[in-house]
């Protein structure tokens, strides 16, 4: 079976039945743990210059641990997502649409500012 966003939260969920760990799998704790793993992420990046923190100037093994961190995260967000009942493909669909209208290729190219009262 390939795996899809919805056979991986499945078999998550199935993980934490059999650990009985569905009890701590709040969205509460699992927006903490999230928060957690994401700090664990930017430590391998910290102190880096954006050129030494491209993937052709990091090592293998280091590259393996960041895909393990980024895996961690990914776990956790869809956990959390199977938790609220929320689906991350629609729900990231709908932030591009909103992100196509905030932020037009016609005036944004280019530009690196978040929101335009900001600059």
């Amino acid at each position: 079976m390939p795996d899809t966003l919805q056979t991986i939260s499945n078999d998550l969920k199935k993980f934490a039945l059999e650990r009985d760990w569905e009890q701590f799998h709040t969205p509460k704790n699992l927006s903490m743990a999230l928060i957690a793993e994401a700090a664990e992420l930017v430590e391998h990046f910290q102190w880096l210059t954006p050129e030494q923190s491209k993937s052709k100037n990091i090592k293998s093994d280091k590259l393996k641990d960041i895909s393990h961190e980024m895996a961690d995260i990914f776990i956790y967000l869809l956990r959390m997502s199977e938790q609220l009942d929320i689906n991350l493909i629609t729900a990231t669909r709908e932030k591009m649409a909103i992100n196509e209208k905030r932020f037009p290729a016609e005036t944004d190219s280019g530009q690196n500012h978040k929101d335009k009262k900001y600059s």
